[in-house]
C-alpha cells in the first residue's frame, strides 16, 4: 500500500461508499479518520481485508482505518484530494453529534492537538540533544542556538492551539489564534487580577483552548447580529476585544489554577501511589488506543511539559506497547511448529509489525495479532501493567522518568527522556520498565494467552478465506 497510495485510496473509497459519502477527512500518526454521511454504506469486511489495512475502528459515523506511520500521510492526501473534488460538505457537525457529547468532546479536543505532535516531537528531540550537550560541556557555541530552536514552539504553542480550536469549532482560525496569543504575550505581566499580576503563559494550552472556544462563540453571535456591510469591521473587533478581556480577567486565572492542579496531582500520584498508578495506567492504555481515545490525554501531557519541562505520564503509558511486543513474541514462539496457512500468515504479520511495535507504534500488533486472538490482548495488558508498576515504583522512591515531548514511545522515546535526577537514571529505569513489560507480556501470553494444540480452527460459518480465532 505504501508504494501505491493512489490505489489504496481508490480501494478504501470504494468500500466506504465513495467520495460523496465522506463529510470530513483527517489523520493522526497511524490512522486515516473518515466521517461518513451514511455509515451503513461501508463494506466493513472488505475494508478490513484490504492489503495494508491493519485494523478498522467503528466510532459512530466515523471509521478509523489503521494504516501505520508514513503510509497514512500519503493515503490521506490521495483520499482528501478526491473527497475535496466530489464529496459532500456541511454534515460533519451532525455526524459528530451522533456519537454523544462526551465522545464528541474528546474527539474534537484531539483534533485540536494531534496536528501539533510533529512539532512537539521535533522540538523535544532537539531539547534532549541540547540538554545532553550542556551536561557534557560540548559545543558551547551551538547550545544557545539549539535552545532557542527547541524552546520557540512551546513558547507560542498557545497561538497554534487557538488557531486549531477555532478551525475545529467553526470559527475564523486567525481570530482564535489572535485571542489565544494574549495568554503568552509578555505585556500581560502589567495586568492585575484579584490583586496579583498575571504571568505570561499563565493557563498555558488550557487557557488558549478556552479563549479560542469563547472567541468562536462570540464571533458567531456578533456575525448574526451586525449588518453585512459592517461585518468585516465589527465582527473581528468585537471578537478580539470581548474574548481578550474575558481571557485576561477570568480564563487565564482559572486555567492557571487547573493547570497547577494537574501538575500537583501528577506529582502526588506518583510520589504516594506510584506503583499502583503505573500498574493501572500501563494496564488500561491499550484499550484506550484501541478505541482511539488516547489522544484525549494530549492536553494533559502538554500542560505537564509546559509546567515541568516533561510529562511523567508518557513513560508509564508507553509500557502498554512493550507488553504488546512481549505478547506477540510469545505467539510467534508458540506457533513455530504449526505449519498451517493461517498460522504462517499470523507469523508473517508478527515479523512485519514487530519493528513498529518496538518503536512504539502498537496498532499493527493490536489489530493484526493480539485483538483477533482475544486472550493475548489481555495478557499484553498485563505486561503493560507490570512495566508501568516498575517505573511507578521508582517514582515513589523519588526518581521520576519523564518525556520532553509526546508522540513516540517504545525505544523511540529514549531521545526524549529526562527526569528530576537527570537523563541517565531516567533512561535506566525506563529500560528496566520495557524489559519488565516484555518479560511479563511474553510469559503471561505463553502460559495463559493461547490454547493448547492448534492455535486456529475454522468454522463453517466463516467467510471464505477468513480465519476465525478460537472462542
Amino acid at each position: 500500500m505504501r508504494n501505491d497510495p493512489a490505489s489504496a485510496a481508490t480501494a478504501i473509497l470504494h468500500r466506504v461508499g465513495g467520495p460523496a459519502n465522506i463529510t470530513s477527512v483527517a489523520h493522526c500518526m497511524t490512522r486515516l479518520r473518515l466521517t461518513l454521511a451514511d455509515p451503513t454504506a461501508v463494506d466493513e469486511e472488505g475494508l478490513r481485508a484490504l492489503p495494508g489495512v491493519l485494523g478498522v475502528v467503528s466510532d459512530g459515523p466515523t471509521r478509523q482505518i489503521v494504516l501505520g506511520p508514513g503510509v497514512v500521510d500519503e493515503v490521506t492526501q490521495e483520499v482528501a484530494a478526491r473527497v475535496g473534488a466530489t464529496g459532500r460538505t456541511g454534515s460533519a457537525e451532525a455526524g459528530l453529534k451522533a456519537r454523544g457529547p462526551f465522545r464528541t468532546a474528546l474527539r474534537r479536543v484531539a483534533n485540536v492537538f494531534v496536528p501539533l505532535i510533529p512539532a512537539l516531537i521535533g522540538c523535544g528531540v532537539l531539547a534532549g540533544l541540547n540538554g545532553l550537550l550542556l551536561n557534557t560541556g560540548r559545543l558551547p557555541a551551538l547550545t544557545p542556538a539549539l535552545s532557542a530552536i527547541a524552546s520557540a514552539f512551546l513558547a507560542v504553542i498557545a497561538v497554534f492551539v487557538g488557531h486549531n480550536t477555532a478551525r475545529e469549532f467553526g470559527g475564523t482560525p486567525v481570530l482564535g489564534g489572535a485571542v489565544a496569543a494574549v495568554v503568552v504575550y509578555p505585556g500581560v505581566a502589567k495586568v492585575t487580577v484579584f490583586g496579583t499580576h498575571l504571568a505570561p503563559g499563565q493557563g498555558g494550552v488550557l487557557g488558549a483552548l478556552a479563549a479560542a472556544l469563547l472567541a468562536t462563540r462570540v464571533e458567531k453571535w456578533v456575525r448574526g447580529r451586525v449588518p453585512g456591510a459592517l461585518d468585516v469591521l465589527l465582527t473581528p473587533t468585537a471578537t478580539v476585544l470581548v474574548s481578550g478581556l474575558v481571557t485576561l480577567y477570568g480564563l487565564m486565572y482559572a486555567a492557571g489554577a487547573v493547570a497547577t492542579a494537574i501538575g500537583t496531582a501528577a506529582d502526588w500520584l506518583l510520589a504516594t501511589t506510584g506503583a499502583a498508578a503505573g500498574l493501572l495506567l500501563g494496564g488500561l492504555f491499550l484499550p484506550l488506543v484501541m478505541l482511539g481515545l488516547h489522544q484525549a490525554l494530549i492536553p494533559i501531557h502538554t500542560t505537564l511539559i509546559e509546567q515541568q519541562g516533561y510529562t511523567v505520564l508518557l513513560p508509564l503509558l508507553a509500557m502498554a506497547g512493550a507488553g504488546q511486543v512481549g505478547a506477540a513474541l510469545a505467539v510467534y514462539v508458540r506457533t513455530r511448529h504449526d505449519v498451517s496457512l493461517p498460522t504462517a500468515s499470523l507469523r508473517a504479520t508478527i515479523r512485519s509489525a514487530l519493528p513498529a511495535g518496538l518503536l512504539g507504534v502498537g496498532e499493527p500488533l493490536i489489530y493484526g495479532v493480539s485483538l483477533p486472538l482475544g486472550r493475548p490482548f489481555l495478557t499484553a495488558c498485563a505486561g503493560g501493567a507490570a512495566g508501568g508498576a516498575f517505573v511507578g515504583f521508582f517514582a515513589m522512591l523519588g526518581t521520576k522518568v519523564g518525556a520532553t515531548a509526546i508522540g513516540p514511545s517504545g525505544w523511540a522515546l529514549f531521545p526524549l527522556l529526562t527526569g528530576n535526577r537527570g537523563v541517565g537514571p531516567a533512561a535506566a529505569i525506563y529500560a528496566g520498565g520495557l524489559l519488565t513489560a516484555y518479560a511479563v507480556g511474553f510469559a503471561a501470553t505463553y502460559l495463559f494467552g493461547l490454547p493448547r494444540g492448534p492455535v486456529w480452527r475454522h468454522r463453517r460459518d466463516a467467510m471464505p478465506g477468513r480465519v476465525v480465532p478460537p472462542a
